[in-house]
Order: structure tokens, then sequence, then C-alpha cells
């Protein structure tokens, strides 16, 4: 019995883990492509005709 509930202690700590870290992934994936989408509309300004 004790064994079964350390087991699902385990994976919800594993859980939570996994969705905080891909929580931080889409945050840091927002601000690259906001960063990649700047540095764009600066490239298509330097170039116009």
């Amino acid at each position: 019995m004790m064994l079964a509930t350390s087991f699902a202690l385990f994976n919800l700590i594993i859980l939570l883990m996994m969705l905080g870290m891909s929580i931080y992934g889409f945050i840091l994936f927002v601000k690259l492509a906001n960063r990649g989408i700047k540095a764009l509309d600066i490239f298509i300004e330097k170039h116009k005709e």
C-alpha cells in the first residue's frame, strides 16, 4: 500500500515538473518568435525600394 502511494506521488511530481517546463518552453518560444518578427520588420524596412 505504501509503495503504491509513493509511486503515485512520484508520478505527480514528475507530471508537475513536465507541465512547468512545457509552459516555460512555450514562453521562450513566444519571446523568440516576437524577436524574429521585429528583426524581419527591420530587414524589410531596410531593404525597401
